[in-house]
């Protein structure tokens, strides 16, 4: 492999994490990353997550113990109120945190942000699932102190986390205090009597709401020697908490006289368990904390109470390595399913299994609850679930691991009560699900941009119906899985309405909705929803009529759960055929939405970058008369819907489109690179990519404090498989068309396909399959050539190319990626463009403050 491939520029602020592959390194601390290094060295396991705070608390960007669905609720205060907008809030909870322990020698308290550290290196070991740091201190009497930790949310037990301390006086013996705490943030020291944004002067939709009046009611609690556990009421939610720690505390030395002396201090919001004697020279001191989490919606405390004693007791009858190695197996696995390997620039292979570890930690022990937009590892969108996880995430799980696509499809089923009871209230058929929840119900106040995107319909049918494509699961469809489709396509029935066009056909049109891009809101027929909807239809026809003549009873017992008249499958299928799609015959493109070229184009290039994103420094209304896109739209129905698309309507989309994306939403870039890539933009392609690859990392949308973008991170796999190795699965079968970038040599992945694992590798001049596991033969299309890959032999065959290269796109210095050569003018060479408006609102000085 010729080492000049590689040679590209890199970032001036990328962030240096070391050229191991497999761990993140960070040397030193900075305080002012506090918060963004929280969030990258969080763990995780779909039910828990512990923020990458220091034991010792400070330097601290926020303290944070989540458990996925913990929440309060609180009525929403709307100023104007109005029937059908949702009333009540949900925000995240922050669990009891267990995770400090805070030591002191010779009565000299270690403190990150003061005391004098020699040194200190922290590891994310990706493969190990543990968080370590190694510290030395020097403290104010001279002594060297070193302080070692190791840190695990488990994935082989949901409800465990282990944090373990080892302390060594190297110069001299020393009196040493440990003190490990159980605490109650959510409350503590911070009670009052309003809801407020976390940020009170903010107006960033993206931040959690802040609860000022007590969340956690204390209930009963045990004390038994090391252990404590600790059971609360979440005030409005109802819901119950319980949190367990037991202690395992090795003094280093048997012999001291005395021995070392504990104690214990509680209070209903803070526990502490102190050790205190003398730490011999040379010799370690351990302290292991063994702390169990449970939630529920309808147990009570003293249930609570009785699971994290149960968890306790399990882990205590093994020795504590046993743990550390399951973790380790674990992952091991995951790693053997879902690796994406690379031939790349150094860094790319680091960033890429950082970006597929958060999908982990966000989904593999979720088991049957949702994903939420920004994982456990922060507190960003109020710990809600979107449509990212099915649109980003899911096509990641489920090519990998797909019962856990399973589990997370389950939470959907779950909110089918809620849903249909929001169709209801919005006077519509079916189901609605809600585009913001965490307990099913809507909690977006903000309607506009909220509830009318009724996309988030079509979505999770999407995933549906890709999941059991490519798993074959049909019982899980009979299982009553079946209900999202008949639901959500009744919803579209009646939502949408017939209506000539001039030349008198009739099409269905869907009217008053937001799509994806929420710069704009309230449309007519957008393009993305229209195109969504038709898919949503036609897979209810089809899986009706399947179930009808593969699982006759079944059938019936659907007929009569849901009322179906058969009368209405064929209301959908005409309704499918009969869609509108907005096209534009004058100038060659599909239209975003009716309208949406009626309006002026904004000026993103006179926008000042202290202006972006948008949503911040912009009334809603001056936004919504523009054409500019929050996120590419058009796009991602490009992406979704691709065989109904020609490569042209793609390329012509993609550049008009394109320049008018701010890339204000990290789901924006990556869409943009595999269609970018598909067309024949491989340089942009590559460049959105990195972009996305980057985003927490390098904290590129300023925002990576609040938790990690867990939909850009399942983007990142899209961009590999999807838009590199050019992978796609409509009509039922593999098909693929590389685009690999021109200075990478290889790109490697597996992929779960109706029981079996193919992996394939992609070289420059050719692509190789071989069945890994399963019985086969797996049919397999690459550039229209059909292929079965069995068992045996690789099948390999070559490449002329990575497709069509048309070069650098010139188009406007949109969004998020500074072109070269850029004029500051639309793509014009085969589209006529709307003038571009000389009267952007740019706010002035005095109020930009």
């Amino acid at each position: 492999m010729n080492p000049e491939l590689f040679d590209v520029p890199v970032k001036e602020l990328r962030r240096d994490f070391g050229d191991d592959p497999w761990r993140l390194v960070v040397h030193g601390i900075d305080p002012a990353l506090a918060g963004q290094d929280e969030t990258l060295f969080s763990l995780a396991n779909g039910f828990l997550g512990l923020r990458g705070n220091h034991e010792e608390g400070l330097p601290l960007g926020s303290h944070g113990t989540y458990i996925n669905g913990l929440h309060e609720t609180w009525r929403i205060q709307h100023a104007e109120s109005a029937y059908g907008f949702a009333e009540h809030g949900q925000t995240l909870v922050e669990a009891p945190d267990a995770k400090t322990i805070r030591i002191y020698v010779d009565d000299e308290r270690l403190n990150l942000s003061s005391s004098d550290i020699l040194d200190v290196q922290r590891v994310l070991d990706l493969r190990a699932g543990t968080l370590t740091r190694t510290l030395l201190w020097l403290t104010p009497t001279g002594k060297r102190v070193r302080v070692e930790t190791r840190r695990m949310v488990s994935f082989a037990m949901r409800h465990l986390a282990t944090v373990e301390m080892r302390i060594t006086v190297l110069d001299a013996d020393a009196d040493l205090t440990v003190s490990s705490l159980i605490i109650n943030r959510q409350d503590l020291g911070r009670v009052r009597t309003e809801v407020v944004s976390e940020a009170e002067d903010s107006a960033d939709p993206r931040k959690a709401e802040q609860l000022h009046d007590r969340v956690l009611i204390p209930g009963p609690s045990l004390h038994d020697g090391g252990r404590s556990v600790l059971s609360y009421r979440v005030h409005h939610s109802r819901m119950a908490v319980g949190v367990g720690v037991d202690h395992d505390f090795d003094g280093g030395d048997d012999d001291i006289a005395g021995g070392w002396r504990t104690r214990i201090e509680e209070t209903p919001d803070r526990v502490r368990h102190m050790f205190q004697g003398v730490a011999r020279q040379g010799r370690t001191v351990r302290l292991l904390k063994t702390v169990a989490y449970h939630a529920s919606n309808t147990a009570g405390l003293s249930e609570m109470i009785d699971r994290c004693v149960h968890t306790l007791e399990s882990v205590a009858a093994e020795p504590p390595e046993a743990r550390w190695e399951a973790q380790r197996c674990f992952l091991a696995g995951f790693w053997e399913r879902s690796d994406v390997q690379v031939e790349a620039e150094p860094g790319v292979q680091q960033a890429i299994r950082w970006n597929l570890f958060q999908l982990a930690q966000a989904a593999a022990r979720a088991d049957g609850r949702g994903i939420p937009a920004k994982g456990l590892t922060g507190s960003g969108y109020s710990g809600h679930y979107f449509w990212d996880s099915e649109v980003y995430a899911l096509p990641f799980l489920t090519y990998t691991t797909p019962f856990w696509a399973r589990n997370a499809l389950r939470a959907r089923e779950r909110m089918l009560p809620q849903a249909r009871l929001r169709a209801t209230m919005l006077n519509e058929d079916g189901a609605l699900f809600p585009w913001r929840t965490i307990n099913g119900e809507e909690a977006s106040a903000y309607y506009a941009a909220g509830t009318a995107q009724y996309h988030i319909n079509a979505d999770i049918t999407y995933a549906l119906a890709r999941y059991v494509s490519a798993t074959g699961d049909i019982e899980y469809l009979l299982s009553g899985a079946c209900d999202i489709p008949v639901e959500t396509a009744r919803l579209w029935a009646s939502l949408g309405f017939w209506h000539p066009d001039p030349d008198g056909t009739l099409r269905f049109h869907i009217h008053g909705v937001t799509g994806p891009d929420e710069y704009t809101t309230v449309v007519n027929d957008n393009l993305f929803t229209n195109v969504m909807a038709r898919f949503n239809l036609r897979f209810a026809v089809e899986m009706v009529r399947r179930i009808a003549d593969e699982a006759p009873e079944h059938y019936a017992a659907l007929i009569e759960r849901l009322s179906l008249d058969p009368a209405e499958v064929d209301a959908w299928e005409r309704a499918a055929e009969g869609m509108c799609v907005p096209y534009s015959e004058e100038m060659r493109i599909h239209p975003q939405d009716a309208h949406f070229l009626e309006r002026e184009i904004w000026d993103l290039a006179a926008t000042p970058p202290e202006q972006k994103p948008l949503l911040l420094h912009f009334h809603p209304l001056v936004i919504y008369r523009f054409q500019v896109l929050k996120q590419a739209d058009v796009v991602l129905a490009l992406l979704l819907a691709s065989d109904e698309f020609s490569r042209e309507e793609k390329r012509r989309d993609f550049e008009y489109y394109d320049a008018l994306t701010t890339g204000d939403s990290t789901l924006s870039a990556v869409v943009q690179s595999i269609i970018a890539a598909e067309v024949g933009y491989r340089e942009l392609a590559y460049r959105y990519f990195d972009h996305a690859l980057r985003v927490d990392l390098d904290d590129l949308h300023h925002n990576s404090a609040d938790g990690v973008h867990i939909a850009s991170c399942g983007g990142v796999w899209m961009t590999l498989v999807q838009g590199f190795a050019g992978m796609r699965d409509a009509g039922r079968q593999l098909r693929f068309d590389p685009r690999l970038p021109e200075h990478w040599g290889s790109l490697r992945f597996t992929l779960e396909w109706r029981g079996s694992r193919v992996g394939v590798a992609l070289e420059q001049d050719r692509i190789r399959f071989e069945l890994l596991e399963g019985e086969g033969p797996v049919p397999v299309e690459v550039r229209g050539r059909g292929l079965l890959i069995g068992e045996g032999a690789p099948v390999e065959v070559p490449l002329d190319g990575q497709g069509v290269d048309l070069g650098p796109f010139r188009g406007l210095s949109a969004g998020i990626l500074p072109r070269e050569g850029d004029t500051g003018a639309l793509h014009t060479e085969t589209t006529e463009l709307p003038v571009v408006t000389t009267s952007i609102p740019v706010r002035p000085a005095e109020l930009s403050g």
